[in-house]
């Protein structure tokens, strides 16, 4: 078990992948896939996963485009 670093905030709202994928709009699925492909950091609690609110805006800023 590693123990949390300074840059690893104790306050960090953590989401579901359920939640996650409602708020990406895609499936359950997609998001594991992305978990497992190392694009989105998750920490694993017990049998789920969890993911930082501050990584998954991270993810999304870093695909964002602008249409036009």
């Amino acid at each position: 078990m590693r123990a949390l670093t300074r840059d690893e905030p104790t306050s960090a709202r953590y989401l579901t992948v359920r939640e996650v994928a409602g708020t990406l709009r895609v499936s359950n699925m997609t998001v594991y896939r992305l978990i497992n492909a190392g694009e989105l950091p998750a920490v694993r609690i017990g049998k789920s996963f969890r993911l930082r609110e501050d990584d998954v805006d991270r993810y999304l800023a870093a695909r964002y485009t602008q249409a036009g």
